[in-house]
């Protein structure tokens, strides 16, 4: 039987744990043409959220289209146009009547267009005089999906790569554009939550306070301790509840680490699974990514390294400028520890959680952590 803990976004509803009320809520969402904006920390379920939010439209809603694109290797405004367009030709097949109209709205583009060897997907390439011609081609594009006369769900995933664009006015013509569509609901989904929250919440911003906000949180030890006792079962393999609250308490419940743990649990071939066999588990993977984590050291600045080992020891850090931290860290000044965080954000190493309390900050890399730890 093939390994039920997939380490990839989504494979099928069965093998996704539990996010029953974050699924109808986005649902609901959907079915009221409401725009969405997804946030959570990095690997965390986002994607495979939306793919289950897809599949679960397929299953009952078939009457709604779904189009997803990822634009996290993007850098430019020809870069969205292009994903966009293969992310509609996937959606609407040829010899349907979207998918017909659709290829001769692109073949207007005078495209080259091609089919990838190994996937079959198709590959657009297209080519512009001036800048003006791209934002016609945007334009046109979201103007033709929205006058096909049916619901069309478009999620834009780390969506927070727009702000590398040398394109400055990206945020205000997606807008403009967005905002005059009747048959297109948008999900912007994205892992760095300063640069989202900033363009949905931030009054200044075109994207100010047009969309709702979906914020996932870990998933909880009953849900997920059910969901691992089944999997194993199902294959025939016996897991104690003491191995089930290890793997749940060293993974802090992070949905990629947790199912990545599990994955090698898994692939280990013990039927009769211990704390023993998942802590070995544990050194397996800490060992693969050893020569990842000493890269990092490599990139890193002493100081950055060491804010890491900090937080890595610390586990969740409240007050990163406090005269304990700096003192027992070595960390320099507050100003200095502001200016490490900042850069480690932007990495994407660091996570901060903003609460009542103040805000806090985790390593992103679990695995990472629980290495540092040992330094």
């Amino acid at each position: 039987m093939d390994n039920p803990f997939i380490i990839k976004p989504y494979k099928s509803k069965d093998l996704f744990c539990d996010r029953e009320q974050e699924l109808e809520l986005m649902l609901r969402n959907c079915l009221n043409f409401t725009d969405m904006t997804l946030i959570s920390q990095r690997r965390l379920g986002k994607t495979g959220l939306i793919l289950r939010l897809f599949d679960e439209i397929k299953e009952k809603h078939a009457e709604i289209s779904t189009i997803y694109i990822d634009i996290l290797a993007s850098r430019r405004i020809d870069d969205f146009i292009k994903l966009l367009a293969e992310g509609a030709m996937r959606s609407f097949k040829p010899k349907t009547s979207i998918g017909d109209k659709f290829l001769s709205f692109i073949k207007s583009l005078r495209p080259q267009l091609s089919f990838d060897n190994i996937t079959g997907e198709p590959q657009l390439q297209l080519t512009y005089n001036t800048a003006q011609e791209k934002e016609y081609t945007l334009r046109g594009l979201l103007e033709f999906l929205d006058q096909q006369g049916t619901h069309i769900v478009i999620a834009i995933d780390e969506f927070q790569q727009i702000r590398e664009y040398p394109e400055e006015s990206m945020e205000a013509l997606l807008r403009t554009y967005i905002q005059h569509t009747h048959n297109l609901t948008f999900i912007f989904s994205g892992s760095k939550k300063h640069l989202m929250t900033d363009i949905f919440i931030n009054e200044k911003k075109p994207f100010y306070s047009s969309t709702t906000f979906v914020s996932l949180d870990k998933i909880s030890s009953s849900s997920y301790s059910t969901f691992i006792r089944r999997l194993f079962s199902q294959s025939g393999k016996v897991i104690s509840d003491e191995a089930i609250d290890f793997i749940l308490e060293w993974t802090r419940r992070h949905t990629y680490y947790t199912q990545q743990l599990c994955h090698t649990v898994y692939a280990n071939g013990d039927s009769d699974i211990n704390v023993a066999q998942v802590k070995t588990a544990c050194n397996q993977l800490l060992e693969q990514g050893e020569y990842t984590y000493l890269q990092y050291r490599q990139m890193l600045t002493p100081k950055q390294w060491n804010f890491l080992i900090a937080v890595a020891k610390e586990g969740i850090i409240h007050k990163a400028t406090s005269a304990e931290i700096l003192s027992k860290y070595k960390l320099g000044t507050p100003s200095s520890v502001t200016r490490l965080i900042d850069s480690l954000r932007e990495k994407g190493l660091i996570n901060d959680e903003v609460s009542l309390e103040g805000t806090s900050y985790s390593l992103n890399d679990v695995f990472l952590s629980h290495w540092l730890e040992s330094l």
